[in-house]
């Protein structure tokens, strides 16, 4: 009597995440074994896309375990909080000492800290893997980042290298660190991601009504530039997406699309993990309130009633504002990856995760939704000099921002007058010119805490802590 093959991992969770990295791991040659809550999923994947293909379906999470070749590798992709936790609880007890979990979504990584050493205590192994790419990712090779107990990465790294996406013949996928660093990057990723959609968005809110071009100007816009060193997913989804007509109303369709902008709380996670570890990053957390500020609507309807709007009739060169609107995405752009790689050196030193930023940023060249052709500069930068305070610092980027300067304060400063907001390209350059100032205005407010609370304060002329009666001081005079 034959006996049927054990599959190489199995899978929960058939959302279009789970299902197109099942036809992934498939195509790249590996069995997979797939259980859903609802047992429809299963039978619709075997019956559609996953019909005369390597994969098991299964009704049960124990039916899943005694399907799974050992040591036995399962991978959730399922909605982040309770349900992880409730799913891992049932497989502590369908799986067994020397066994993997692997959590896909986007958990919060301190959430994976805690999961990592509940599995741990059990005998067996933990995962938190960032997966990212959306849908497409998913089925033809995302950026994946994973981390957790490092004994679990020989037997995932052959499955999760080879349905990576690619750089040449290297994969997008390296193993990050302890446990919860994974998610913590992919944290980051996203964050990095709000702030360069938000700018990519400014770019195109100024070429509109700064300028007055057309839908189709300003895609041949974005399509010319992104085949210079803006050359990114996003710049080139952005071009797709102005070049999209509404089949109903032969309008481009972004114009009939309402502007308030939803969230789904890691843009959030990363602001508050930049405050908590004392990581200035406003032009990340300016992506995430952009968006909160965008579903204000009831305000903002009120506001365009009560104030006029501002500036009037812009007269420039066409030509070369839009080179200056590149100039100050690219500097801004460089600003907010800056910031996420300063808050991945500072969770590196604090967490004790040993983070390599050179790796980092070489898995994110392909398959993710950040990837661009300048994270090869950045790579290169990490790999030359690890210990790189700031990306800044680098040689190039350096000369990048320098160059980018003049232009950068002219787009700015034109948006306030016309009444435009660009709170990403101005919060870039304020981060900016708070790093090269030499004195900042802190040491009034310093003296202003000192004045009301007795904080202390240290001096620039002598050495210590001090504290002055400021009230007494001032009815001396």
């Amino acid at each position: 009597m034959s006996t049927i093959e054990k599959a190489d991992l199995g899978l929960i969770g058939l959302a279009v995440m789970g299902e197109n990295l099942v036809l992934n791991m498939e195509a790249q040659g590996f069995k997979v074994a797939v259980f859903n809550r609802s047992p429809e999923k299963v039978d619709q994947l075997l019956a559609g896309r996953g019909k005369n293909r390597n994969i098991i379906g299964t009704y049960s999470l124990s039916e899943l375990g005694a399907n799974l070749k050992k040591p036995r590798k399962v991978m959730m992709m399922v909605k982040a909080g309770q349900p992880v936790d409730d799913l891992i609880g049932q497989l502590l007890e369908v799986l067994e000492p020397g066994d993997i979990i692997i959590d896909g979504g986007n958990s919060l990584y301190s959430d994976t800290r805690r999961r990592t050493k509940l599995v741990e205590q059990h005998g067996m192994f933990y995962v938190g893997a960032g997966v990212s790419g959306g849908e497409e990712g998913a089925l033809h090779g995302p950026s994946i980042m994973p981390g957790g107990s490092f004994e679990a990465w020989p037997q995932v790294q052959p499955i999760f290298q080879a349905i990576a996406a690619k750089v040449g013949d290297e994969p997008c996928c390296y193993w990050i660190g302890p446990n919860g660093s994974g998610h913590y990057v992919k944290m980051v990723h996203n964050g990095i991601e709000y702030a360069d959609m938000q700018l990519i968005a400014e770019a195109y809110f100024l070429m509109k009504n700064a300028l007055g071009f057309s839908t189709e100007r300003i895609q041949s816009v974005f399509s010319e530039w992104n085949q210079g060193e803006l050359n990114s997913y996003l710049i080139e989804i952005t071009a797709n997406i102005l070049g999209t007509i509404d089949p109903h109303t032969g309008e481009p369709l972004l114009e009939l699309i309402g502007d308030r902008a939803g969230q789904k709380g890691t843009g959030k996670w990363t602001s508050q993990e930049a405050l908590e570890l004392g990581v200035a990053a406003p032009t990340i957390a300016e992506g995430v309130f952009a968006r909160i500020l965008s579903g204000a609507r009831e305000q903002r309807d009120l506001a365009a009633r009560l104030f006029p709007a501002a500036g009037g009739e812009l007269v420039v060169d066409a030509s070369e504002f839009v080179e200056a609107i590149r100039q100050a995405l690219f500097a801004s752009k460089i600003c907010a990856y800056a910031q996420g790689f300063e808050l991945l050196q500072h969770a590196s030193d604090h967490y004790e995760w040993n983070l390599n930023l050179s790796e980092i940023s070489k898995s994110w060249r392909a398959g993710c939704i950040i990837r661009a052709q300048f994270l090869e500069r950045i790579s290169g930068a990490y790999e030359e000099n690890p210990s790189l305070i700031n990306l800044l610092f680098d040689p190039y980027f350096q000369e990048a921002i320098e160059s980018s300067s003049t232009n950068w304060r002219w787009v700015v400063s034109t948006a306030t007058e016309q009444g435009l907001p660009v709170p990403g390209f101005s919060s870039a350059l304020a981060y900016f010119d708070g790093i090269r100032h030499p004195f900042l205005w802190t040491n009034l407010v310093q003296a202003q805490r000192d004045y009301f609370g007795a904080h202390t304060y240290e001096r620039r002329d002598r050495p210590g802590v001090f504290h002055t009666d400021w009230q007494e001081q001032s009815l001396k005079k």
